[in-house]
């Protein structure tokens, strides 16, 4: 019997596209996605909520543009920010026009709901002007109502059939620099339905659980869901769609795609649950360490366990590793050696310090790599 290498994550072969400055599909690293949930005419209010994805290391940011106010204010956003912006346009194809012309990356906007051909055609001579992509977003729960009538419900099949026909209104008109996503909050609907959308097409795919809820039970969700498809090669760009902060969202994204070993960010920790036998508060440091070293974008990783049970054999495969003593003395690996002890009152300072020190080494290193 042949068994897949379990860690062997073949990704489907997409076409590529760029959104702005960065690349979508084909052999790009799979970005991160997020959505303001500001007033988009609140400038300000915008601009620093998109500022605080960035810090998360977001790659892309959807706005709304409900109204005109909404598309003049995205001129000034889009110049204030350092990430390429998603205009998200619903069924006006004016602020189509208009926010392609503000300095949008990437529109969202289904064809088939904004009219006529010649408001298509407007559309996509926009986009085309100004460099735009388009993401096509299918949603079971704002389903075409033809399709609704001809399969009596939000199914996978009907999702599909909705994606592909405003993919063909799009290359009816010549254009073919485009994403799609085939969202739905329930998770088998919205893992079928993009199962048979990478079957049908070869469009940089946009992964989401949508309105997953809040964030423990919309990260749960959305890991279930888009695990399922990024282990099966499926996916080129992901938003986890929560009822919490932005940034958030971006977290958990990376989280997600750190866990598969698709995308590394930051210091990924390794800690056990704790029990009787842990020298020292595990989860408490733990939860300590996570908000003082969110500022690190570098990859590395870090074993916090509390006795010497699994400790050893998990900081033999992490960077920086502690493991919990007698006497409040815990053992320190570097590169999975022993190395020294440091002491109770010293060790989430001293910790902190090591990993500080290890992310510069690596940035150092990958700067004389890059050089040579």
């Amino acid at each position: 019997m042949s068994v897949r290498p379990y860690r062997d994550i073949q990704r489907r072969a997409s076409r590529q596209i760029m959104v702005g400055n960065v690349p979508v599909g084909g052999d790009a690293p799979i970005t991160v996605q997020t959505m303001t949930n500001t007033l988009t005419h609140d400038v300000k209010g915008t601009i620093d909520q998109i500022r605080r994805a960035e810090e998360a290391g977001v790659d892309i940011v959807r706005v709304s543009c409900p109204d005109k106010e909404s598309t003049a204010a995205l001129k000034s956003i889009v110049k204030a920010v350092n990430v390429p912006i998603v205009a998200d346009i619903h069924f006006h194809y004016k602020r189509a026009l208009e926010a392609a012309d503000a300095g949008a990356a990437c529109l969202r906007i289904n064809p088939g709901n904004i009219g006529s051909a010649d408001r298509v055609k407007e559309v996509v001579r926009a986009a085309k002007d100004n460099g735009c992509s388009i993401r096509i977003g299918v949603n079971a729960g704002s389903l075409e109502r033809d399709l609704l009538e001809k399969y009596g419900e939000p199914c996978p099949e009907a999702m599909v059939e909705s994606a592909l026909d405003h993919i063909r209104i799009l290359e009816d008109n010549d254009f073919f620099e485009m994403k799609i996503s085939c969202k739905a909050s329930d998770v088998f609907l919205a893992v079928a339905a993009y199962q048979g959308l990478a079957d049908a097409c070869d469009y940089p795919l946009h992964l989401g659980i949508t309105e997953a809820g809040a964030l423990r039970d919309g990260t749960v969700k959305s890991s279930i869901g888009m695990g399922m498809l990024l282990w099966s090669g499926i996916g080129d760009t992901i938003r986890v769609s929560l009822s919490a902060p932005p940034e958030e969202e971006v977290k958990v994204g990376f989280s997600i795609l750190k866990s598969l070993g698709l995308r590394h960010r930051g210091v990924r920790i390794v800690s056990c649950p704790s029990c009787a036998r842990q020298g020292f508060q595990v989860i408490k440091t733990v939860e300590v360490l996570e908000e003082r070293l969110s500022h690190i974008s570098t990859p590395m990783s870090l074993s916090v366990i509390g006795c010497v049970v699994n400790g050893p054999g998990e900081a033999r495969e992490t960077d920086i590793g502690i493991t919990g003593g007698g006497n409040g003395k815990h053992m320190v690996y570097l590169s999975g050696v022993t190395d020294h002890h440091v002491s109770d009152d010293k060790m989430i300072d001293h910790i902190v310090d090591l990993v500080e020190a290890k992310a510069a080494e690596i940035e150092a290193n990958n700067a004389l790599n890059a050089a040579e």
